[in-house]
């Protein structure tokens, strides 16, 4: 039986705040992702606000990100939940992704979603809006396992490291999920 092919995923943390839970736990995700997966974080800071008047001559940041998610087998999108929603930095680079009409480098990409929250709905409401995004943008967001990181401030500590073993068990098993879901694709 031969090795898996290796996994490149691209990792996006919906948050620009520097001591986010969620960028927290995607570093986390980068620590528990297999051997044969590596998981890049891709920082949203300094994507404009989206302007259809430029989208056929995107900013650099933009077009970065665009190729990241083409170099990409698979992204992991870990999102905050502002207002029973995502954020809207989240949301402006889903849709910078996905413009001009005919360019989506979202199309295809087997993806996953988790988030953290100090609340106790650990961002479900959020994901399930963003599962919803994902249909248009023809993402193929696995099913589950889901990780809704509740009362994150209680699993993470001081220097943002993911101190909650339950919890490192869950991420673990949703990337290695997103890997099986990503060969199962043909990514």
């Amino acid at each position: 039986m031969s090795a898996a092919k290796p996994l490149h995923i691209l990792g996006i943390a919906g948050s620009l705040r520097r001591a986010s839970y969620n960028r927290a736990a995607l570093r986390a995700a980068q620590e528990l992702a297999p051997e044969d997966v590596t998981i890049e974080a891709f920082d949203l800071e300094g994507i404009p606000l989206f302007n259809e008047d430029e989208e056929q001559s995107p900013p650099a940041r933009v077009s970065l990100f665009k190729s990241r998610i083409r170099a990409a087998d698979a992204v992991l999108i870990v999102t905050p939940e502002y207002n029973y929603s995502v954020p809207g930095v989240l949301k402006n680079a889903l849709d910078y992704g996905s413009r001009p009409y005919g360019d989506n480098a979202w199309s295809g990409k087997p993806a996953a979603i988790m988030g953290a929250s100090v609340g106790l709905f650990g961002t479900a409401r959020a994901q399930y809006h963003l599962r919803q995004i994902a249909v248009n943008l023809n993402l193929m967001v696995m099913p589950g396992p889901e990780v809704m990181i509740a009362t994150a401030q209680q699993k993470f500590n001081a220097d943002g490291v993911l101190t909650d073993e339950p919890t490192r068990q869950r991420i673990r098993k949703l990337v290695e999920g997103l890997a099986a879901w990503t060969r199962r694709l043909g990514g």
